[in-house]
């Protein structure tokens, strides 16, 4: 009967645990191997996203009865998990980017199959560029679509293995420059929030717009 007990323990605590961004929660009961793992055992959940707010869609969260759950590891959730576009709309705060997707037609690449990892301007980064260059970049096609792919690298590339790079290959072609200090910066942008999971890759979020080296030396 012990036995029985620990393994239902332990499989409770496989069941009510799962990560977002850094954050490691587990739920009541979960004690084995919750210290090494950095998880929580005090039954956290955390707030559910609503659009408009800045707490970002990592997971859509159910009680398991033994903690809390993640249901990207379900087929359900899988299949209902956003993909990079939605999920930038859902977000409220990336509405300039999601304009310039449409304006660029890449709206069907980056609700494909990937994974892509975009490092995502907010709102508040375009607005950092003067209007009459923000209007002139989203009115020219080709322009607007160097830049979008500038931002966007092949593959899954989490917040754990950014930290480990120097550079990064985009789909545009030039690679950005990464550096990790007291924050992280790709190229001059600072990353303010990380490991945004998506049906099709991951979403990191910048607080500037990076303009490919080439287009810069032409300015």
């Amino acid at each position: 009967m012990t036995a029985i007990k620990h393994t239902s323990t332990l499989l409770g605590c496989a069941l009510g645990t799962f990560a977002v961004s850094q954050l490691a929660l587990a739920g009541p009961g979960c004690n084995y191997g919750a210290k090494e793992a950095g998880a929580r055992t005090d039954g956290y959940q955390p707030a559910i996203y609503e659009p408009g707010s800045d707490v970002y869609p990592a997971a859509r969260v159910y009680r398991t009865g033994m903690g809390y759950g993640d249901d990207r590891h379900t087929s359900a959730g899988r299949m209902a998990e956003p993909d990079i576009v939605d999920t930038a709309i859902a977000a409220g705060s990336f509405d300039t980017l999601v304009t310039a997707v449409k304006a660029a037609g890449l709206v069907d690449t980056l609700k494909g199959q990937g994974p892509f990892t975009v490092f995502a301007p907010t709102d508040d980064a375009f607005a950092k560029l003067p209007k009459a260059q923000l209007n002139a970049l989203l009115s020219d096609k080709a322009a607007l679509t160097k830049v979008l792919t500038y931002h966007v690298v092949p593959g899954k590339v989490e917040a754990a293995d950014v930290v480990t790079m120097t550079s990064a290959s985009t789909v545009e072609g030039q690679s950005l420059k990464i550096s990790v200090g007291n924050s992280v910066m790709v190229n001059n942008a600072k990353v303010i929030k990380t490991d945004i999971g998506t049906s099709n890759g991951v979403i990191h979020v910048i607080d500037s717009v990076m303009l490919p080296p080439d287009m810069v030396s032409q300015r």
